[in-house]
């Protein structure tokens, strides 16, 4: 196959149990789940994420990625590196521990990683009263905030804010942040792993152990002069941050046709179903909580149905 017969993606997500996890995946978003274990996470667009249409069926996007560089990925990307975005369907039935990630340059220094990790949360549905934690009290210093982590006195600084379904909130590298329970969430992120755990409610993990903490690293790099907002956004257009823009597509049976202006997009179906057409390649279904990418090299596509469609690609 020639890089120009590149054509929009399928994909199967790579599936996560997590101690705070839960089965809203499987009931609200039609996921398969293997086990009768707290899954946390769907992985929809990740190296680890497998095509399961065309001819390229059956390899994953890491391996397109190395193979197809550029007409997949965009001008720009290092294939070495993998994709640059992640994006994710995340259930919390509990609270996940409290965490701060490092920006590029951080992320670098302190861990020889590639990206650091700039994230944004699209609310998919919230129980009443389901909260997050966007930070800590302001006035804050690194020495009281290690201190209190020491002490299990961590709670006392955080500063939670009260959520409702379409919700959304960016979050950029540095900022203090947790999912409560009751929470099912569209995320989209730099693709990067590099996660400092501050606190984590005393609890043990699923090997009955308690989960590390990262108490130096996180308190170097946290953010303590701001927090950031959550906000209903007004249009489509639901976040536009620097390392990705977001976008929500409600479907009423008529065409939407984007352009990919040399940039991959990544589509996950919501809500009711989708078709996927562009010129020269087989159009695919999108049934909710489905994902395909659409390469860098296709120029432009075609969404129709009825349902709900977010879209994603790099700033």
């Amino acid at each position: 196959m020639k890089m120009s017969e590149l054509y929009p993606l399928k994909l199967r997500p790579a599936l996560h149990v997590k101690v705070w996890g839960g089965r809203r995946l499987a009931d609200m978003m039609g996921k398969r789940l293997l086990t009768a274990e707290p899954y946390g996470e769907s992985w929809e667009l990740h190296d680890t994420s497998v095509i399961t249409n065309g001819p390229l069926r059956g390899n994953s996007l890491g391996d397109l990625a190395r193979q197809y560089g550029a007409d997949l990925l965009g001008a720009g990307n290092d294939p070495a590196a993998g994709l640059p975005l992640l994006a994710k369907l995340i259930d919390a039935s509990d609270w996940l521990s409290i965490q701060v990630h490092p920006n590029d340059e951080q992320a670098g220094a302190l861990e020889r990683e590639p990206r650091g990790k700039t994230e944004a949360w699209v609310i998919l549905h919230a129980e009443p009263g389901a909260q997050l934690v966007i930070g800590l009290q302001p006035g804050t210093t690194r020495e009281q905030m290690a201190e209190a982590i020491r002490h299990n006195q961590l709670e006392a600084l955080l500063v939670y804010a009260e959520v409702a379904t379409g919700d959304v909130l960016y979050i950029p590298a540095n900022t203090i942040h947790a999912l409560g329970p009751g929470l099912l969430i569209y995320e989209i992120q730099q693709s990067s792993d590099v996660t400092y755990r501050l606190y984590d409610w005393g609890r043990l993990g699923l090997d009955g152990q308690p989960r590390e903490l990262h108490i130096d690293k996180g308190v170097q790099v946290a953010e303590l002069t701001s927090l950031p907002r959550l906000r209903q956004p007004e249009n489509e257009l639901l976040v536009d941050g620097e390392y990705f823009r977001s976008w929500r597509h409600e479907l009423a049976g008529e065409a939407l046709s984007i352009e990919t202006e040399g940039r991959f997009q990544t589509l996950t179906c919501i809500a009711g179903s989708a078709q996927v057409e562009s010129a020269e390649h087989d159009a695919i279904n999108l049934g909710k909580g489905e994902t395909s990418l659409i390469p860098a090299c296709v120029p432009s596509f075609v969404i129709r149905g009825s349902g709900i469609v977010l879209r994603s690609g790099q700033g």
